[in-house]
């Protein structure tokens, strides 16, 4: 950058102060960023690398944490950013209450990872992962509203914050309560996938992506689409820039930060009219389901359940824990 790019962005910065940025000189800034979504669907892989670790992934027992610190500039205290993990699919969801609290609601952000190569579990894992996690910060932030009333309305406030008031489809959409992120990821086993089953997949996260004001972006292991993905992540760890291209020609990996899109852009479900019409639903969202389920029937929820209990693995065998479990159980 010149120094007159410096000089403008130092003017703007003034005139339009971003709530992530009352951070005040000195002071550390510390977000919280929970990932969740398919088991196995490659979670770990871009934790790992937003902090730029080698390590190789591990499969993740419930719920993990790590953190992340970078520091703004030379000789300031490093900011810090709490990396949560749920594992397991969505048989563990209701873990979510220990890391996402009235404490820390104000800096949460959520990133959805979905594994395009299983189509069939997409909408199922999605809808039971957002719904889980929408009621759990409605309820904090209904508490809020009697105890704090300033951070309650401040947060309804941010959740309008990616689409301008005169979007055409300001009164369309229904955006999460906390920033969100929706990543698809194994994009080069969804490459290989028929071309029209490629386009209801990306139509679909497009409209869901947008009418829950989320950022959407597709990534695999490499390097350049992972580089993206990073890029939101760190938007929301560190308050790094927000990239402002977008990407949404469906024969290449989709990248559309939030508020960039539009219903007009993503057109109608892909399904014909007569067959729209037969359709029975209360809300756009339900429509796009049942279309995209007629292509992709869901897998029954019992199926995406752990089966597996990690209680009896032998790697955690613990003699005394074991021994009141096995008195309790009897």
């Amino acid at each position: 950058d010149t120094l007159w790019d410096l000089a403008i962005a130092e003017v703007e910065k003034r005139e339009n102060p971003d709530n992530d940025d009352d951070v005040k000189p000195g002071e550390v800034w510390e977000k919280s960023i929970l990932f969740m979504g398919n088991k196995n669907g490659g979670k770990t892989t871009i934790i790992l690398r937003c902090l730029e670790r080698e390590e190789s992934p591990k499969p993740t027992l419930a719920l993990e944490y790590t953190f992340g610190r970078r520091a703004r500039r030379h000789n300031t205290p490093k900011d810090v950013a709490h990396f949560w993990e749920l594992g397991g699919g969505t048989s563990l969801v209701e873990l979510i209450r220990i890391p996402i609290t009235s404490h820390n609601i104000r800096s949460f952000a959520v990133v959805l990872v979905l594994d395009l190569s299983k189509p069939n579990e997409l909408w199922t894992t999605m809808e039971s992962l957002l719904q889980v996690t929408r009621s759990h910060v409605n309820k904090i932030l209904t508490k809020l509203e009697k105890t704090n009333p300033e951070v309650a309305a401040e947060i309804k406030q941010r959740m309008w914050n990616d689409l301008q008031r005169d979007h055409p489809d300001y009164a369309l959409v229904d955006p999460f309560p906390i920033p969100l992120v929706i990543i698809g990821s194994k994009y080069d086993i969804f490459h290989e996938l028929d071309s029209e089953m490629r386009k209801i997949i990306s139509k679909t996260l497009r409209f869901v992506s947008h009418y829950y004001g989320a950022s959407l972006v597709f990534t695999s292991r490499s390097e350049a689409l992972l580089l993206k993905a990073r890029a939101l992540i760190n938007h929301l760890a560190f308050g790094y820039d927000k990239s402002k291209s977008v990407s949404v020609d469906p024969s290449k990996p989709l990248f559309i930060p939030a508020g960039l899109d539009s219903m007009s852009q993503i057109g109608p479900p892909p399904a014909s009219d007569s067959d729209l019409g037969k359709m029975r639903v209360n809300t756009p969202l339900e429509l796009w389901k049942k279309v995209f389920e007629k292509t992709f029937p869901p897998k029954s929820f019992c199926d995406l359940q752990d089966t597996k209990d990690p209680a009896q693995d032998n790697q955690y065998t613990e003699y005394e824990v074991d021994v009141m479990r096995a008195q309790k159980n009897q």
